[in-house]
């Protein structure tokens, strides 16, 4: 996998499909455009707040530490200029459940600490930083600008920009679509909540036979979890998280009455940043362990379907 391409491609969709998306939808009015700066604002304040400290401490989680937390704080922004609507506070209540929640499945891994900046990093950023593609080092600067802090926190706003488009249509009443987005919402929150568990309850009892020394047999002997939601998709915390903010999407159509609109640009970047991510993981997940090639031949990559038959 050639990770500069592929960081590459994300970049370019960034800047391609919220520029095309914009002329689908309604207008913003010079209020809702003074809503969108504010949270602009918050952006670019933590984009470079994540450049800088993940520059000065060589741990470059800093996004990965602000990922559940700043949507929340980008929903309560846009909910307080719409004056508390019903749908506005709903769809802030289902971001704050989604935040809670991962930040609760972050703090376990270690990702907090009373020193805000440390933390354990994803061993996934060293394994990059160690690519012949980032040397010299000033090469990794810039990947850590313009990939790890700009997109990501970019595309973090933009998937939270559907509660912008309620926010345009604050006077549709709620409807049954806004129900179906909510219970849509907390069914994938619960399926990402299992699947958490599941594999780190799994990560933990192997770690722990590791380091008391006793030898792994059975399935923890295969290094990897394909049990459980695991056996019918080979990341269901993936599928779930993107299931959760296209669920979000369909609150901004419920408003709108429009199936496409700009702020469908969020979700659609997301699942394409996943596609990259989850690539990037099983390259690693192969190269440890002997047996992950059958799994992946075995289960499908997100939608938690019976296996396929090889």
């Amino acid at each position: 996998m050639n990770v500069l391409k592929i960081a590459s491609l994300l970049v370019t969709t960034l800047l391609i499909v919220p520029i095309i998306t914009y002329y689908f939808g309604t207008p913003l009015t010079d209020f809702q455009i003074g809503a969108l700066k504010s949270v602009i604002y918050v952006n670019i304040g933590v984009i470079v707040y994540c450049f800088i400290v993940g520059e000065i401490t060589g741990n470059n989680s800093q996004v990965d530490k602000l990922w559940s937390l700043i949507p929340i704080v980008y929903a309560w922004i846009i909910a307080d200029y719409g004056d508390y609507s019903p749908r506005l506070v709903l769809m802030t209540t289902l971001v704050a459940l989604w935040g809670f929640r991962l930040t609760y499945n972050f703090s376990r891994h270690g990702a907090f600490t009373i020193k805000f900046w440390e933390g354990k990093e994803d061993y996934r950023w060293q394994i990059l930083r160690d690519k012949k593609e980032f040397q010299p080092k000033w090469k990794w600067t810039l990947f850590n600008l313009f990939f790890i802090s700009g997109y990501q926190n970019i595309l973090i706003l933009l998937f939270t920009l559907p509660i912008l488009v309620a926010f345009q249509f604050n006077q549709t009443p709620l409807g049954v679509l806004d129900y179906l987005a909510a219970g849509l919402m907390l069914f994938f929150i619960v399926l990402e909540t299992i699947a958490d568990n599941q594999h780190w309850k799994y990560q933990s009892q192997k770690h722990e036979m590791i380091r008391n020394k006793v030898p792994l047999t059975g399935d923890y002997k295969k290094g990897f979890l394909d049990k459980g939601l695991w056996s019918l998709s080979r990341h269901p915390n993936y599928f779930a998280e993107q299931g959760i903010w296209i669920s979000f999407y369909l609150f901004s159509v419920a408003a709108s009455g429009q199936w496409l609109n700009w702020s469908i640009s969020g979700c659609l970047l997301l699942v394409v940043l996943f596609q990259g991510s989850s690539e990037f993981s099983e390259e690693i997940s192969s190269g440890k362990y002997p047996e992950y090639s059958d799994y992946q031949k075995k289960v499908r990559r997100f939608l938690p379907l019976p296996k396929r038959n090889t």
